[in-house]
């Protein structure tokens, strides 16, 4: 199973987490992740392109000629596709492009995802994302603190936490390349598209119980942050040598 250390929006370590590995510890499967953007994007897509046949064009019925003796080609009315202004032939009419995909697919799309971020180093896992206001320059600051920006146009960054967090959706609104979901809006094309994952334990523990196989019901084992050994006073130093002696 992969452990993860846990930060703070201060960008120091208060603790570590053993993910499981049946969520997060998922094999790269390229040719399902595909499958699953594909469908996101068909099924997002409004399908309400048209054109307009002989039949949708205003204009005359009337036979402009009649059909022998002219010399000309034959012609039937000006709404015919061979005259300009007449109608257009084959082209996009209104349909719905949405197709089902099997449940069991795109849950194993998200395993797989989430599973690659991670072992790219792209997914972390944050202890929990706490705002006392609703301030945009304290989200900024949150961000700038734990340095996953390489540069000063930011990578794309997706955040998944409640939505019962309003300072947290609030601050974040009018930053650019930023997204807050939860664990249950979660789609295979944000994990795609964004380049760094934030996750609070609490987002990351209800995932792990939604994408578990078989729906089984998993507890993230949270470590607290080793501490260092205390430093001995010179007087046990002392003392120690006393004994030794």
């Amino acid at each position: 199973m992969p452990t993860v250390k846990v930060r703070n929006l201060k960008n120091k370590e208060v603790g570590e987490v053993t993910l499981p590995d049946a969520v997060f510890g998922a094999e790269f499967n390229e040719a399902l992740v595909h499958a699953a953007v594909r469908n996101y994007q068909a099924n997002g897509r409004q399908g309400t392109s048209a054109t307009k046949t002989r039949g949708n064009v205003s204009g005359s019925g009337r036979k402009l000629w009649k059909q022998k003796g002219t010399g000309r080609a034959r012609i039937a009315s000006l709404r015919s596709p061979l005259w300009k202004g007449g109608g257009n032939v084959h082209g996009p009419q209104p349909r719905d492009w949405s197709y089902d995909l099997p449940k069991k697919m795109r849950q194993g799309a998200l395993r797989s995802a989430l599973s690659e971020r991670l072992r790219e180093g792209n997914l972390i896992v944050i202890d929990e994302f706490s705002f006392g206001a609703p301030k945009t320059k304290d989200f900024i600051s949150a961000i700038e603190a734990l340095e996953i920006h390489e540069n000063l146009d930011g990578a794309k960054t997706l955040i998944v936490d409640s939505l019962d967090n309003a300072n947290l959706v609030l601050s974040s609104r009018n930053v650019p390349k930023t997204k807050v979901t939860n664990s249950f809006g979660l789609n295979i094309y944000d994990i795609v598209y964004h380049e760094k994952v934030l996750i609070s334990k609490a987002a990351a523990e209800e995932l792990a119980n939604l994408l578990s196989p078989g729906n089984e019901k998993v507890e993230i084992a949270a470590e607290p942050k080793a501490k260092k050994p205390r430093a001995k006073k010179a007087e046990e130093k002392v003392e120690e040598a006393t004994e030794n002696e």
